[in-house]
């Protein structure tokens, strides 16, 4: 009972954003002793099952809101284990059509009903992570597949089909990247790539290769990432919407920099403002890309200049950015704080850095991707270059017990 009691203190903790110090602090103030006879270091007892809070629970309770009960319930068991793209779709060439199609006729208004629920996907992505959203994203990919596979359409509506599949390829491999799949992500951003292809649809496959290679780069396939972020690129051609090109170029700086390709990388980067600044309303940018605009090349600056040690520029690009950054956005805003936390570790400011990590390691404690769990473990690591500084060693001590 110690271990679930201790799990879900430091669920309740995590989700009001609260060190382990704070929790401490609100203890005592709750049950009105004097001298803070529990610290930081006893709470992470709590937490790790090593102490049963016993005569403190109450204090515990009302300090987070909750009844005891919440405390002391067991937690739920552990979900099944995450799907995969084999799971949901059939062998072989998923997206070859039956030869005896019997299923329901389909028209433009089932591909319009897709479209709007790739769509819903995507929206919420910018606000989930991987592990919450890849059984529904896998879903949505083989129902796709099956319309396009067993119903009865006519040519045009097939390659709407297609390029629907290639549309959830493309989110469903990033959702499956984020959750920690990665061979299943690459196997899935393919199985687009095909089906865009397929489809005609140069811009499609130009995002979907470029998202495959921003993974490659990611997973130390560096030379592989360069050589399909500038192969989608050229597949785009220079008649793709500005700012799918200055998305297609930002993978390309992106792949640079992980390699420790300066010049390259900061070129690139200005390509990809320079595309960004051709495009107007009207431009035929797909929906998809929403997201993609001058705030958007600001990070990647930020983050390049982390990526190749240039902190004096990184910091304020960083600082900037989140300063006007939408904190409902969790998963992101644990991301680029831990960029931050990283640039003012290489600026020599560890006790800055060690504040902001904080913050990044309370973010992550809740979010269901391995893409911020992957940047707490490297802001650590980078944090144990200053292990003789106060603020840094509690924090390292801190994260070694939980």
């Amino acid at each position: 009972m110690s271990g679930n009691m201790g799990a879900n203190i430091r669920r309740e903790r995590g989700m009001r954003g609260w060190s382990q110090a704070r929790l401490a602090r609100e203890v005592c103030r709750i049950a009105g002793v004097q001298g803070e006879p529990v610290g930081r270091q006893e709470v992470s007892r709590w937490e790790t099952g090593k102490r049963t809070p016993r005569e403190w629970l109450p204090s515990i309770a009302a300090a987070l809101g909750v009844p005891v009960d919440t405390l002391a319930a067991p937690q739920a068991p552990p979900e099944p284990p995450l799907p995969t793209l084999a799971d949901y779709l059939p062998a072989g060439d998923p997206l070859a059509p039956l030869s005896a199609r019997t299923g329901r006729g389909v028209g433009m208004e089932q591909v319009g009903d897709l479209q709007q629920r790739v769509h819903g996907l995507r929206l919420a992505d910018d606000v989930l992570a991987g592990g919450d959203l890849i059984r529904p994203a896998l879903r949505e990919l083989r129902s796709a597949v099956k319309l396009h596979r067993e119903g009865r359409h006519s040519e045009e509506v097939g390659r709407e089909l297609l390029r629907q599949i290639g549309e959830l390829g493309q989110i469903a491999g990033w959702i499956a990247s984020d959750a920690g799949q990665r061979g299943e992500a690459e196997q899935i951003y393919r199985l687009g790539l095909s089906a865009a292809r397929e489809a005609g649809d140069d811009t499609l496959a130009g995002n979907l290769a470029g998202s495959l290679a921003y993974q490659l780069s990611n997973i130390g396939r560096e030379a592989e990432g360069i050589r399909l972020a500038r192969a989608a690129l050229d597949v785009a051609g220079t008649d793709a919407p500005a700012k799918a090109r200055a998305l297609y170029l930002d993978r390309v700086v992106w792949a640079h920099a992980k390699a420790g390709e300066t010049q390259p990388a900061i070129r690139a980067l200005g390509e990809a403002g320079e595309a960004l600044s051709q495009d107007s309303e009207g431009s035929g940018a797909p929906a998809y890309l929403y997201w993609v605009d001058s705030g958007e090349l600001q990070v990647m600056e930020a983050r390049v200049y982390t990526e190749l040690r240039r902190p004096l520029r990184a910091v304020p690009l960083l600082r900037d950015v989140l300063d006007r950054y939408d904190a409902t956005h969790t998963r992101e805003l644990a991301l680029y704080l831990s960029w931050l936390a990283v640039a003012l570790s290489d600026a020599n400011e560890p006790e800055e850095a060690a504040t902001v990590a904080a913050r990044v390691i309370s973010l992550s404690a809740d979010v269901a991707s391995e893409r911020t769990a992957q940047r707490v473990r490297i802001v650590l690591a980078r944090l144990k270059e200053f292990p003789d500084i106060p603020d840094v060693r509690a924090l390292l001590d801190g994260a070694a017990q939980t």
